[in-house]
């Protein structure tokens, strides 16, 4: 095949794309499509629970299956100053605070983190992009901080708060968060990761702690944590969706 005839193969392929993009953007913007999107999340959300034991493990993999490269998207680089003199300062005075509707509030340096009980695990990072790697994760095992931190009884989701802010113009609402319930908290394989193939994670990682919750995609897996808050709804929260790209239409429960 000539060059040219390649060339414009790859100019057809990329129109189509955006083609189907734009109309999957008008069908999905339709109000009966979203209501019928959010039941199919509650139904998927459902038949998972009902199925699948609460603890059922992601498939985790040898050291061997490790990506060679793991690419590192969304934001890589907070421009909150915050962030930036914590990160100037290799962390030192870094603190992630977890409260809300706690017995007990907690704020957490990292040599309190890598005190607690701790996990590593080699799984499948699943980007809603349409791309995977593999990597192994190291981090404390965020159960154990929720028992330390004592959850009231009307607590049933977390907030995961982030440095990063994807929409600058949009105030504290343009930070990025998002939310599990608490029977993805409390899986063993749920960490606030601090590592990542056995290195502190870089910024462009989600230095210096980020979710990671295997049984969900990737836009779960919040980067640059720096609190967790215990709630009862998302009513009070940014737009009220659980998450940053929630509320600007995805869907919340992204298990897989």
């Amino acid at each position: 095949m000539t060059a040219s005839r390649r060339t414009w193969l790859r100019g057809l392929a990329a129109a189509g794309a955006a083609a189907l993009v734009s109309a999957c953007d008008r069908i999905a913007g339709d109000p009966a499509v979203r209501a019928g999107l959010r039941g199919a999340e509650r139904l998927n959300l459902g038949l998972h629970r009902v199925l699948f034991d609460r603890r059922t493990l992601a498939r985790e993999y040898p050291d061997s299956a490790i990506s060679p490269d793991f690419r590192a998207n969304g934001s890589i680089d907070p421009a909150d100053p915050a962030y930036r003199a914590l990160a100037a300062g290799g962390f030192a005075d870094y603190r992630l605070v977890v409260d809300g509707l706690v017995e007990r509030p907690l704020s957490l340096d990292l040599a309190a983190l890598r005190a607690l009980p701790s996990r590593s695990q080699v799984t499948r990072h699943d980007c809603v992009e349409g791309w995977s790697a593999i990597a192994r994760w190291t981090g404390a095992r965020l159960a154990p901080v929720l028992d330390q931190a004592g959850l009231k009884p009307e607590a049933r989701f977390l907030v995961f708060h982030c440095f990063d802010t994807l929409d600058p113009e949009a105030g504290e609402d343009g930070r990025y968060y998002e939310s599990i319930d608490l029977v993805d908290a409390l899986h063993p394989q749920t960490l606030l990761a601090y590592e990542m193939n056995g290195a502190p994670l870089s910024v462009a990682h989600g230095a210096p702690v980020r979710l990671r919750v295997e049984r969900q995609l990737g836009y779960k897996h919040a980067k640059y944590l720096r609190r967790i808050e215990a709630v009862a709804d998302f009513s009070h929260i940014s737009g009220g969706k659980g998450g940053f790209w929630e509320d600007r239409g995805y869907e919340w429960y992204a298990g897989i």
